[in-house]
C-alpha cells in the first residue's frame, strides 16, 4: 500500500454487461489491496477465476478474467473495506504525514462505502415531514406486510396473495391461469363506458361505445335511458340480468335496438317503449343466425320487426327467437314484412313467444306474417289480445309454408284466432287452442292450408279427415300380441291394426266391437299357435263377419275384416272355412257359386245341376264340388250353360256319395276330381 492516495469523489462501484468476449474490466476508483475489491458475476460473489491489477493506484485498475463471462451477464466491481481502526499514534511520538494520510484515506474510503450503501436503500426524502422510522415490534409484524398508516408511519397489514391479484384460475380439471385483466375483459359492462342506469341520465352514447369497443357487453341491473337507436353489429352480444336490466326509450319515435347484420345475440333484457323494440334487417350484411332470447318488450308500437328490407342479397333468414314476452304493443306483437325490394323474411324460428295486450288497445295482430315466402315456424306461441285486434295470428297474402304448432289464441271479443288472407298458400296449423269468440280459422285463402286438431266445429283430427290422395313410402301397422293364459273371451278395442292371437291356453273368442261403432275400420286377426284349440271371431251385438262367426283352427290361419258401419265383412283370408249348401229339389238347379260345395239330394226326383258359363265373371277361376247325398236311384246330372258339362260332357252321379269337382279356366269347366 502506498503511503498516500488521492481518493476522488464518487461511488466506489462500477457495473458492466458482458458480451461473451471481453475479459478485462476496469474499475475507476482506488483500492488499497487486491482483497479490497469484490467481484460479482450476476448475483454470485467470485473468489477465483480472475486477477486484480492496480491496487494502490489513485486512478484505479483492472480485473482480468481467465475466461470471458457469458453474454448478458452483469459484472459488478466494488470496493469493500472493513470499518475498523487497527493503528494508533503514541503520545509524544513521531507523527509522520504518510501515516496520517493513510488513515484519512481509509476514513474517506469508508465514508464513500457507507454513502454508496445508503444510495441503494429506501429512505425518507430530505423534504419529507417528520415520520417515525421505527418498525412495529417483532410479535406484531410477524407474518405481516409492511405498510404505512394515515400519518405515513410504518405499520403492518395482513398478507396478500399476490398471485391471486395478478392471475385467475377457474375451478375444474384442466383449468389454466389467466391474467385478471384478461378475465375482466371477457365481458365489458356498459358502466365501464360511463353508463349510469338511473333512468334519468342519457346512457345512449355510453352503451353504444361499449358495443363498438367489445364483442360481449353486459348490462347490470338498472334503468338505462336512451334517446336514439342502439346498433348491435355482426357477432356482438348484448346481455343483461333479466327483468332488472332495463333499456328504456325516451319515446316511441325510434327503434330501440337494430340488428343490421348476422350472428348477434340479444338476451336477458327488458326493453321499454320504442317504435319497434327490436328490428332485424339486412343493412350491413345478411341478417342471419341472430339469437333473441329471454326478453321482455313493454309498450312498443311493434315488439319484434323482421324486415326483408331493400337488398335480396342481404336477406332476413334463419334467425332464432325464444322465450320472449311482448306486452301492450299498440300495433303488432311480432311482424314479418318487407319495407323495400328485398326478399321476404324466411325460415325464421319462434319458440315460446307470447304477445299479451293486457287490455291495452292494439290496432294490428299478435303475430302478423305479412310477407314470408317459406318456412317461418311458430312453436308453442301465444297471443292474448284485446277486442279491437285484427287477429291473434294473421297470415298475409305474400306467404308460403308458414308453420303454426301448438298455438294459443285468446280474446274476449270476436277476434279471429287465425286469419288466412287470399294469396297465402300451404299454411300448416297443428293443435290450435281457440279461446277467442271469433272463428278458429277465418279462411280467405280458398282452402289452401292444412290443419290438424285446429278447426271449428270440425277439429280436423286425423280420424275425421278425408284423404283424397295419399302417397306412402313406409306404411306401418300397430301390432298387438294376445295370449290369454286359459283361453276365454277377449274384447278387441281396435287400438291395434293387427292382432296376433294364441289359443294355446284354451279356446279363445275374439269379440269385435259392433260394426256400427267401427265404420271404416280394418283389422287383421291371425292365429299363431299350433294347438287344436279354436280361435273364434264374433261380434258384439251382431252376427259376425259375413253374417256369422269365423273359426280359425290351424296355426297361421288369418282373416282381414272391414266394417262399413252395418256389418263386418271378410276381405281377405288364407284359410277361409269352406262354404257348403244342401239342396233338395227335383228338376233344374243353377248354383250361384257362392259356396264351394253343394250337397244335392235327388230324393224327390232327378236333378240337373247346371253350372254357369265358364266364361262368366263369377265363374272364372272358381272351383266347385257337386255331391249326391241321397240313397234314391234318381240321378244328379252336372251340366254347363250352353251345353255339355265338365270336360265337355254331362256327368251323371248315380249313387250316394258320388261327386265331381270342376274348375273353370274361363274357356271350359275341367274335372279336378271324381267319385266314382
Amino acid at each position: 500500500m502506498t503511503s498516500s492516495l488521492s481518493i476522488p469523489r464518487g461511488t466506489p462501484r462500477v457495473q458492466y454487461v458482458a458480451d461473451g468476449a471481453q475479459r478485462v474490466f476496469t474499475y475507476p476508483f482506488p483500492i488499497f489491496a487486491d482483497d479490497d475489491l469484490q467481484v460479482f458475476l450476476g448475483a454470485a460473489l467470485q473468489n477465483t477465476g480472475y486477477a486484480v491489477a492496480g491496487a494502490g493506484a489513485s486512478a484505479g485498475g483492472s480485473v482480468t478474467f481467465a475466461q470471458a463471462p457469458e453474454n448478458g451477464t452483469a459484472v459488478l466491481l466494488r470496493r469493500r473495506l472493513p470499518i475498523e481502526r487497527t493503528s494508533g499514534f503514541l503520545d509524544s511520538g513521531p507523527l509522520p504525514a504518510s501515516a496520517l494520510n493513510g488513515e484519512f484515506d481509509r476514513l474517506t474510503a469508508g465514508l464513500q462505502q457507507v454513502a454508496g450503501d445508503q444510495d441503494l436503500m429506501l429512505r425518507y426524502a430530505d423534504t419529507d415531514l417528520p415520520a417515525s422510522p421505527l418498525l412495529p415490534g417483532r410479535a406484531i409484524r410477524q407474518g405481516k406486510l409492511l405498510a404505512f398508516d394515515g400519518a405515513g408511519n410504518p405499520t403492518v397489514r395482513p398478507p396478500v396473495d399476490e398471485e391471486a391479484l395478478s392471475t385467475y384460475v377457474p375451478p375444474g380439471t384442466g383449468a389454466v391461469s389467466r391474467p385478471v385483466r384478461d378475465k375482466l375483459s371477457d365481458v365489458v359492462s356498459v358502466k365501464d363506458f360511463g353508463a349510469v342506469g338511473d333512468g334519468v341520465v342519457d346512457d345512449t352514447v355510453a352503451i353504444q361505445a361499449a358495443l363498438t369497443s367489445a364483442k360481449a357487453v353486459h348490462v347490470p341491473p338498472g334503468t338505462y335511458r336512451i334517446t336514439n337507436t342502439l346498433t348491435l353489429a355482426y357477432g356482438k352480444t348484448l346481455s343483461g340480468t333479466g327483468q332488472t336490466s332495463i333499456i328504456a326509450g325516451s319515446s316511441d319515435a325510434f327503434d330501440l335496438v337494430h340488428i343490421p347484420d348476422g350472428y348477434a345475440t340479444l338476451s336477458g333484457l327488458r326493453l321499454e317503449n320504442g317504435k319497434a323494440g327490436v328490428r332485424l334487417f339486412g343493412r350491413d350484411g345478411p341478417c342471419v343466425q341472430n339469437t333473441l332470447s329471454d326478453l321482455t318488450l313493454w309498450d312498443p308500437q311493434v315488439g319484434l320487426l323482421f324486415d326483408g328490407y331493400t337488398d335480396p342479397n342481404l336477406p332476413c333468414y334463419w334467425n332464432n327467437v325464444a322465450r320472449v314476452l311482448v306486452a301492450r304493443p299498440s300495433r303488432h306483437g311480432v311482424w314479418l314484412t318487407r319495407s323495400g325490394a328485398g326478399d321476404t323474411p324466411n325460415a325464421n324460428r319462434f319458440h315460446c313467444v307470447r304477445v299479451y295486450s293486457l287490455s291495452a288497445p292494439i290496432s294490428g295482430s299478435g303475430f302478423f306474417v305479412e310477407e314470408g315466402r317459406y318456412n317461418n315456424a311458430f312453436v308453442d306461441c301465444e297471443a292474448n289480445l284485446s277486442t279491437m285486434a285484427q287477429a291473434c295470428f294473421h297470415v298475409g297474402a305474400v306467404t308460403d309454408k308458414t308453420l303454426i304448432l301448438n298455438f294459443y289464441a285468446e280474446s274476449l271479443g270476436g277476434v279471429p284466432n287465425v286469419l288466412l288472407e287470399a294469396g297465402s298458400v300451404e299454411t300448416s296449423i297443428l293443435n290450435l287452442f281457440s279461446a277467442s269468440a271469433g272463428p278458429a280459422i277465418q279462411d280467405r285463402s280458398g282452402g289452401r292450408y292444412t290443419a290438424l286438431n285446429a278447426g271449428y266445429p270440425e277439429k280436423n283430427r286425423l280420424e275425421h279427415s278425408r284423404v283424397t290422395q295419399l302417397t306412402v313410402e313406409a306404411l306401418r301397422f300397430d301390432t298387438e300380441y294376445v295370449e290369454p293364459l286359459q283361453g276365454g273371451r277377449v274384447d278387441l278395442d281396435l287400438t291395434s291394426s293387427v292382432y296376433l292371437m294364441s289359443a294355446y291356453g284354451g279356446p279363445v273368442e275374439a269379440r269385435l266391437p259392433n260394426a256400427g261403432a267401427a265404420n271404416g275400420h280394418s283389422v287383421t286377426i291371425k292365429k299363431t299357435d299350433a294347438s287344436a284349440n279354436v280361435l273364434t271371431i264374433t261380434e258384439t251385438g251382431g252376427p259376425g263377419p259375413d253374417g256369422r262367426s269365423v273359426a280359425l283352427g290351424n296355426r297361421y290361419d288369418l282373416v282381414t275384416l272391414v266394417s262399413n258401419g252395418a256389418n263386418w265383412w271378410i276381405v281377405a283370408a288364407n284359410r277361409h272355412p269352406g262354404n257348403a249348401r244342401f239342396v233338395e229339389a227335383s228338376g233344374l238347379f243353377e248354383p250361384d257359386l257362392n259356396q264351394s260345395l253343394y250337397l244335392v239330394s235327388a230324393w224327390s226326383g232327378a236333378v240337373e245341376v247346371r253350372l254357369p258359363s265358364p266364361g262368366a265373371a263369377h265363374a272364372v277361376g272358381r272351383t266347385v264340388t257337386v255331391k249326391k247325398s241321397d240313397t234314391s236311384g234318381n240321378r244328379v246330372t252336372v251340366t254347363a250353360q250352353g251345353g255339355g258339362g265338365p270336360d265337355s260332357e254331362a256327368i251323371a252321379l248315380t249313387g250316394q256319395g258320388h261327386a265331381v269337382t270342376a274348375m273353370s279356366n274361363g274357356a271350359g269347366w275341367h274335372i279336378l276330381g271324381r267319385n266314382p
